[in-house]
C-alpha cells in the first residue's frame, strides 16, 4: 500500500464526538453524510460483483484444508480447480461462483461446502462522487497510476458549485474507513505535485460544494 504524504487526515466512522472536540457545522454534517452514502453506494457494488478475468479468487472447502487454493481467474472465466478441471465462474456472483464448484466437487466430495473469496479484484476501480460533471466508477489503467486529477477529470471535471480544495479521498485501512483532504489549488497553482497521490481500488474521491 502506498504511503500517503502528510495531508489533513480524518476518521470518516460517526459516532459520539472525542472529548473537547468542535461539534460539526451543518456544512461538514452534510459532507460526512453524503460520504457515508457514497461509502453505502460502493458497498453494495461490490455485493452484486460478478467475478471477471483476472480477478484472483481464494477458494476454501469446509474440512477439507489441502483444497484450499488461490486462483487467478483466466480471461475466458475458467479456472482450473484439483478434481474437477475446469470451472466456469466468470459472470457469477460469489455465491454462485460456490454452487458452480460445489456441484462439480459432489462426484468425489459429497456435501462439499465451497467458500468463494475475491482476494484481489482484476479490473481495479475506484469511484468519484459529489460535484463533478459525471460522477461514478472510473477504472484504474493496468500499467499506470491514476492520480486525484486525473480521476476528477475522467469525472468530467469539477461541477459549477464544487469546492476543490475540500475534496476527500476515502480509504478503508484495516476495516475503517478514513479519509484524506486533498488541497486542489496546492497541486494546481502551487506546484506541489507530491499531493496528488496516487489512488488505491475501492478508493473513494468525494467532491463538496462550495457555499461560498
Amino acid at each position: 500500500m502506498n504511503r500517503l504524504p502528510l495531508l489533513l487526515f480524518s476518521a470518516c466512522a460517526t459516532g459520539p464526538a472525542a472529548p473537547g472536540a468542535k461539534p460539526l457545522t451543518k456544512q461538514s454534517q452534510a459532507e460526512e453524510a453524503a460520504i457515508a452514502s457514497a461509502l453505502q453506494e460502493v458497498a453494495s457494488k461490490k455485493t452484486d460483483y460478478r467475478i471477471s478475468g483476472a480477478d484472483l479468487i481464494q477458494i476454501s472447502v469446509l474440512g477439507e484444508k489441502d483444497m484450499d487454493r488461490q486462483i487467478r481467474v483466466s480471461q475466458n472465466g475458467t479456472i482450473t480447480y484439483p478434481l474437477v478441471g475446469s470451472v466456469k465462474v466468470g459472470g457469477l456472483s460469489t455465491s454462485e461462483a460456490e454452487a458452480a464448484i460445489a456441484a462439480k466437487l459432489n462426484d468425489f466430495l459429497r456435501g462439499a461446502q465451497v467458500t468463494v473469496f475475491i482476494k484481489e479484484y482484476g479490473n481495479k476501480k475506484v469511484f468519484v462522487f459529489g460535484h463533478v460533471n459525471k460522477p461514478g466508477a472510473i477504472e484504474i489503467p493496468t500499467e499506470t497510476k491514476l492520480t486525484v486529477l486525473e480521476a476528477i477529470s475522467q469525472a468530467g471535471g469539477f461541477a459549477s458549485l464544487a469546492a476543490p480544495d475540500r475534496t476527500r479521498v476515502v480509504r478503508m485501512l484495516n476495516g475503517v474507513s478514513q479519509s484524506f483532504t486533498i488541497e486542489v489549488s496546492a497541486i494546481t497553482k502551487k506546484g506541489e505535485k507530491e499531493k496528488d497521490i496516487a489512488l488505491e481500488p475501492n478508493d473513494i474521491v468525494f467532491i463538496p460544494e462550495s457555499y461560498f
